[in-house]
């Protein structure tokens, strides 16, 4: 799944007319790097929520057959939050397990090994934490399991693997933070993690897309 619904306040007046996820990075736009990058990982089924301007998003991608995959979308009249986009659009997707990332980053990181990841018996997810990042640390890692702040923390890159029977008794169409259900699994020991030190990028504002683009340039 692909969380593309939010308004991108922060990019303003970019995204009054283009939603952030159409915004262009090296040429491409941002959702369609992942798509792009997704496709050859392996996926053939992608899931994207849509709320501002979600019908632009939908024209330019279409159903996903020229990435060679099948696209569906879940429309939110309001945005309802990382959580509650993810929760809203369970009926999608059919996995038990489902990766989910943010159409507002850019990263290199290779997505194909996280989708043979195992789960312990009692986990409910599995982040990707930066090591590098100008935000600061959510969460440590102490033996691939991820805890609360304490000593060196790192970023959530805005990637992970969730299991789908965490999730199941939420109810659709409420707006929900994914930070806080994680911080909730995480008191309960229930997830685990991975660093990443490639390429990765927030793009939240005019500066930081004019950087990115800069970078890649080069």
């Amino acid at each position: 799944m692909i969380l593309a619904a939010g308004r991108g306040e922060r990019m303003r007046p970019l995204t009054d007319t283009l939603p952030k996820p159409l915004q262009k990075v090296g040429g491409l736009t941002l959702i369609e790097r992942h798509i792009t990058a997704l496709a050859k990982a392996g996926i053939k089924h992608i899931v994207i929520n849509l709320a501002w301007l979600g019908d632009l998003i939908e024209k330019q991608l279409g159903n996903g057959s020229r990435f060679n995959l099948t696209i569906d979308y879940s429309y939110e009249q309001t945005a309802l939050g990382t959580l509650g986009g993810i929760v809203n659009a369970l009926a999608l997707l059919k996995e038990k397990q489902f990766l989910v990332i943010s159409a507002d980053i850019v990263t290199d990181f290779d997505f194909q090994p996280l989708l043979s990841h195992s789960f312990n018996s009692n986990d409910l997810a599995h982040l990707v934490l930066i090591e590098e990042s100008n935000f600061k640390g959510d969460f440590s890692l102490q033996s691939h399991r991820v805890i609360m702040p304490e000593g060196r923390s790192f970023t959530y890159g805005n990637i992970g693997l969730y299991q789908r029977q965490g999730l199941m008794h939420f109810q659709p169409g409420q707006v929900l933070d994914l930070g806080q259900y994680l911080r909730h699994l995480i008191s309960l020991n229930q997830v685990s993690g991975q660093l990443f030190s490639g390429l990765w990028s927030n793009v939240g504002t005019i500066e930081e897309l004019t950087k990115i683009n800069r970078l890649l340039d080069k």
